[in-house]
């Protein structure tokens, strides 16, 4: 009989090279889609707060009006949280929570689908207020009202950020709907959720915060909008408003907002320290409670952002207590991590050099943040720069360093090649040099009276060597952050990088356990779990066989 010439599966209009990537319910490719997506937005970010450190690189600066500097801010505010830090997350968690417990996608993969392009049309929303009638929104990334409302920020950008965050939040409900009901129903045959990756208990309490604390805020921007477009008064005081409540509404979700943020860093930390140490990690069970303990204890902390609203000493006094608390669990973190590198053989890769600067800054911002839980030390620096140098040694210092160790790290599992490791260290150390550069200096800054959110300022003083100090330190991290592209160029586009096997650096999870990259559906076969490193427990057996 002769042969058909036709394929047994013919090949359709979706299998293109573009095509295919448009219309994918792959949790690899939309891991990978949310991930080159963050990096886009955060090279825009990034431009954004280069042209704010160089307005006030010098006193007087005429560089960035006062109208433009407020936009500026507001969109590098709006850009990093909502289109960088939260949604790169998504995409590490999309790639690596069904390989690390052996599922071959996601429980919903079209809503998985769903969620990316929600993430993207709401980017794209928020960046076309460039061009709204008056502007891009300029009251910051939190919009508090009076200044948000119609008569101190006429035009339509402020409603278009409304909208696009609206976007935002549904885009992340869905993938947190999705992550949770992958996680607690298609794991593989003995993998208890006492032997769950750090990671994905991370990203399991990740999810949980996101349909906790996102409805809050919807909320909050709908009566925002509201007052807006049909003539409510929900936040205008003089016609009997509140504009507190909004604060509480937007802080409801803004500081669990930091620990969904930073709870996947930690557990990025607590996946990749173990493997350039060669030890388990120290204290499973310690770190994944803890992992609870922050996720519980951050939706009880929200108005220490308030301190200065003139709340009653009471509760000023919980709220202070509750944010000193929540450094407990955060603490058994830290020392559980300094623990697992204690006599390990510790590698010095790219990757294990982002965590080392990771535990070093964030433990720096986690002390600050103790220093400002105190509620009589808070009405002396809120609004300052200090304010500003906390909050970024903990969203920068530590999460970015986070996530560029993790980027480096998983790189081969996602492309099959190992990123450049000379022009990995010098990322990292342009990075660090740059970032503690920067913002260091903002603490000095704060102490010495700067406010936040002010575009010049005179001539005299510290001020001046300082926020030149910041301003250099600024171009510096850039510098490091161009290295890191011009490595993805020449190792995954030029494809000089070395060719990585299923994995390369002996690592104890499952997503290491297929090929580099994986097959459309993940794994041939998965080993039975027995614990929470699968793959030290195959490797031992297999040097335990008799020969």
């Amino acid at each position: 009989m002769a042969a058909s010439p036709e394929a047994t599966y013919p090949v359709t209009w979706k299998s293109g090279r573009l095509v295919s990537w448009l219309v994918t319910v792959d949790h690899k490719r939309i891991g990978i889609l949310y991930i080159g997506t963050s990096i886009v937005w955060f090279a825009a970010a990034g431009l954004l707060a280069v042209l704010m450190r160089a307005q006030l690189a010098t006193p007087g600066e005429s560089f960035l009006t006062k109208n433009s500097y407020n936009e500026v801010m507001t969109m590098h505010g709006t850009t990093m949280i909502f289109l960088v830090v939260v949604p790169i997350m998504a995409g590490f968690a999309n790639y690596l929570v069904p390989l690390m417990i052996g599922a071959r996608d996601m429980a919903f993969p079209r809503l998985n689908a769903l969620s990316y392009w929600l993430y993207l049309l709401g980017g794209i929303v928020l960046w076309l207020s460039w061009f709204a009638s008056g502007g891009t929104a300029r009251a910051g990334w939190w919009s508090y009202p009076p200044l948000s409302e119609g008569q101190f920020s006429p035009g339509h950008g402020q409603d278009y950020w409304i909208l696009a965050v609206h976007i935002l939040t549904l885009s992340s409900l869905a993938g947190a709907i999705n992550f949770i009901v992958t996680i607690l129903n298609m794991r593989t045959p003995g993998m208890t959720l006492m032997r769950m990756p750090l990671f994905v208990w991370s990203i399991l309490t990740y999810g949980a915060l996101l349909l906790l604390a996102l409805p809050t805020l919807s909320a909050g921007l709908t009566l925002l909008l509201l007052d807006r477009q049909a003539g409510t008064h929900f936040f205008i005081p003089s016609e009997g408003g509140n504009v507190v409540l909004y604060q509480h509404m937007f802080w409801f979700f803004g500081h669990p907002e930091v620990y969904i943020m930073v709870l996947p860093a930690f557990g990025i930390v607590s996946e990749i320290l173990p493997v350039f140490s060669r030890k388990p990690i120290f204290g499973y069970k310690a770190v994944a409670f803890s992992t609870l303990a922050i996720a519980f204890f951050s939706m009880l902390v929200w108005a220490h952002h308030m301190f200065t609203t003139g709340m009653p000493i009471g509760l000023d006094s919980f709220f202070m207590i509750s944010s000193m608390v929540i450094a407990v669990p955060t603490g058994v973190k830290i020392f559980n991590w300094l623990a697992t590198t204690w006599r390990g053989n510790l590698i010095f890769d790219t990757p294990l050099l982002f965590i080392i600067g990771f535990i070093a800054l964030f433990t720096i911002g986690g002390l600050s943040g103790i220093f400002l839980a105190a509620f009589p030390v808070d009405w002396q620096v809120n609004d300052s720069y200090f304010i500003v140098a906390h909050f970024h040694y903990v969203a920068f210092g530590g999460i970015v360093f986070a996530l560029f160790g993790g980027l480096h790290y998983w790189w081969p599992k996602m492309f099959g090649r190992l990123l450049d490791e000379r022009l990995g260290k010098l990322t990292f150390w342009l990075m660090f040099v740059g970032f503690n550069l920067t913002f260091l200096p903002q603490h000095m800054l704060g102490l010495l009276g700067m406010p936040r959110r002010v575009y010049t300022y005179h001539h005299g003083g510290l001020w001046e060597a300082y926020n030149l100090a910041s301003s250099i330190g600024s171009g510096i991290t850039a510098l490091g952050v161009a290295v890191f592209v011009v490595n993805i160029w020449i190792t995954h586009g030029l494809r000089r990088g070395v060719r990585a096997g299923n994995d390369p650096w002996l690592a104890d999870t499952l997503e290491w356990y297929t090929t580099s990259p994986p097959p459309p559906h993940n794994f041939d076969s998965v080993p039975y779990v027995t614990s929470a490193r699968p793959l030290r427990d195959l490797r031992r057996g297999l040097e335990e066989q008799p020969v």
